[in-house]
């Protein structure tokens, strides 16, 4: 694509931008203040989570390799 520069590339764009209804609503930097809150929370929680689990000492006990003592039949 010869002859093509940046500025032409954006130029395309311009059309584009002023469709936008300015009257629009978008979060905006309280949407993004709530949602940073809630992933800096998960994360902490997480990390939490992980810490406790790593205290936990859970030894499985073995399987036992008698076979249960069936009584006999008396004859």
């Amino acid at each position: 694509m010869e002859g093509v520069t940046d500025y032409h590339a954006l130029h395309q764009l311009v059309p584009l931008a002023q469709e936008l209804d300015k009257n629009k609503v978008t979060p905006g930097l309280l949407g993004f203040v709530v949602f940073a809150v809630i992933a800096v929370g998960l994360w902490a929680l997480m990390k939490n989570m992980n810490k406790q689990m790593k205290k936990i000492d859970f030894e499985e006990q073995p399987a036992p390799d008698t076979k249960p003592k069936i009584p006999a039949a008396r004859e």
